[in-house]
């Protein structure tokens, strides 16, 4: 732990953190209402430009094409360069994206729109994480990291009923165009109030060949492999709520819009409340000496595990209220690895080498991106009806995350992957050789 914290592991700064913490919570959320706006606007954006699901479901991918690619490249960039101007960058990026979509345009254009509002959303979230990890030590992250997620999961839940109502009083341009003034106000206050944390590059790195290992070996230990694929398919099912999940509730329940916009945001407050608990019971557990493997592993797996029999559920009941509970449910408790995985990753990672491999582990998680939307939309047109093809599409992402989930048991093991990078060849383990923040 850095000697910039206090004997009792809080922050040297705490206010400085808590106010950071806040606004990078208003930083996912307008990403994730960014995303969320083009699932909320489906069928208005449809009958406007004459689309099927398919072709919807191809618009809807097109948002992922460069999104592992910014991930990756803003992941090494911030091993360099300040989060903070990063940050703002970023969010500036994204509201000059939402300028075109005021004026009437085609399916062209909002594509190519998609695309590069994807290339600059992509390495959001763990730069986000990045800049935040620079105020906490490793095992007071998991809290701040699951207020972070809520910021970002609730930008498709919280702001879905202002949207939809945006929407139905004006156009589904002027919610691109909230969006876009609403990134702009933040990029601001960022950089009117924000700075670089207290444990950004303190202390020394010792000397050694395994001061610093290769991203072949650090991205090939079990506890990021493991991390990886519970994500890819927790971010597939994730990416399928954000893109289909009104239309479901819609066409296979038969909510109107509003009423489906409502359960979206249902599925939020779920989040604001499930996510922290969590979090609180991982850092009560890692405080009490349990393992990493236990403490964030196995509780992140489980819960994607009971996330995917939900899923499975959903897609075989008819009843509304089993319907809103297994999607409440099923779209909440997907999401932990996501709060999970990153305090994982950083605990096996140098503090040097931390932007760049939550850069790459985040390319790897939402590759999923692309695929789903797809996948779902082509199986939609090729059903007998909209209902059976959501039904059975559904289906296969519950099966897909409890693959994932029985994965992350086997792989996640922070403890002995640690362990191994601190060793030098031919030797004892030589603690403080890597130094991990």
């Amino acid at each position: 732990m850095s000697a910039r914290t206090t004997s009792t592991g809080a922050t040297a700064d705490a206010a400085g953190a808590w106010i950071t913490v806040a606004l990078l919570i208003l930083f996912m959320l307008i990403n994730f209402a960014d995303r969320a706006v083009l699932g909320l606007a489906a069928v208005p954006i449809m009958q406007e430009l004459g689309l099927n699901h398919s072709e919807f479901g191809l618009i809807g991918a097109s948002f992922f094409t460069f999104f592992s690619l910014g991930a990756v490249v803003v992941g090494f960039l911030v091993n360099r360069v300040s989060t903070r101007w990063v940050l703002a960058a970023l969010a500036l990026s994204w509201s000059l994206c939402q300028l075109p979509l005021l004026l009437p345009l085609s399916v062209a254009v909002l594509v190519v729109n998609r695309v590069a509002l994807g290339l600059s959303e992509g390495p959001a979230y763990p730069v986000a994480l990045h800049a935040a990890y620079k105020w906490f030590p490793g095992e007071r992250r998991a809290m701040p990291t699951s207020l972070i997620a809520v910021g970002a999961l609730a930008g498709n839940g919280i702001a879905a009923p202002v949207i939809v109502y945006v929407i139905a009083t004006w156009s589904w341009h002027a919610a691109f165009a909230l969006l876009g003034a609403a990134g702009l106000a933040w990029c601001a206050a960022w950089l009117a109030v924000s700075r670089e944390g207290p444990l950004a590059a303190s202390g020394s790195v010792s000397e050694g060949p395994e001061a610093h290992p290769s991203y072949r070996r650090l991205l090939g230990c079990r506890t990021i492999i493991g991390v990886q694929t519970v994500g890819f398919s927790a971010y597939w099912l994730m990416t399928l709520a954000i893109v289909w999940l009104p239309a479901f509730l819609t066409g296979a329940f038969g909510y109107t819009p509003i009423q489906a916009g409502w359960i979206v945001m249902l599925v939020s407050l779920a989040q604001v409340v499930l996510l922290p608990a969590v979090s609180a019971l991982s850092e009560h557990l890692q405080r009490r000496g349990a393992p990493g493997r236990l403490a964030c592993g196995w509780i992140g797996a489980a819960c994607a595990l009971a996330a995917a029999l939900l899923t499975i559920l959903l897609s075989q009941t008819t009843a509304s209220v089993a319907a809103i509970a297994c999607t409440l449910l099923a779209f909440s408790l997907g999401n932990v690895m996501f709060v999970l995985g990153p305090v994982l990753i950083a605990e096996v990672t140098p503090v040097e080498q931390r932007g760049a491999t939550l850069g790459v582990s985040n390319a790897v998680t939402t590759l999923a991106g692309p695929l789903a939307p797809t996948v779902m939309g082509v199986m939609v047109d090729a059903s007998a009806t909209p209902a059976d093809g959501f039904r059975t599409a559904f289906m296969i992402a519950g099966f897909l995350v409890a693959s994932g989930a029985l994965a992350g048991f086997l792989l996640i093991d922070p403890e002995r992957d640690r362990a191994k990078f601190v060793r030098k060849p031919g030797s004892e383990a030589s603690p403080g050789m890597v130094r991990f923040h």
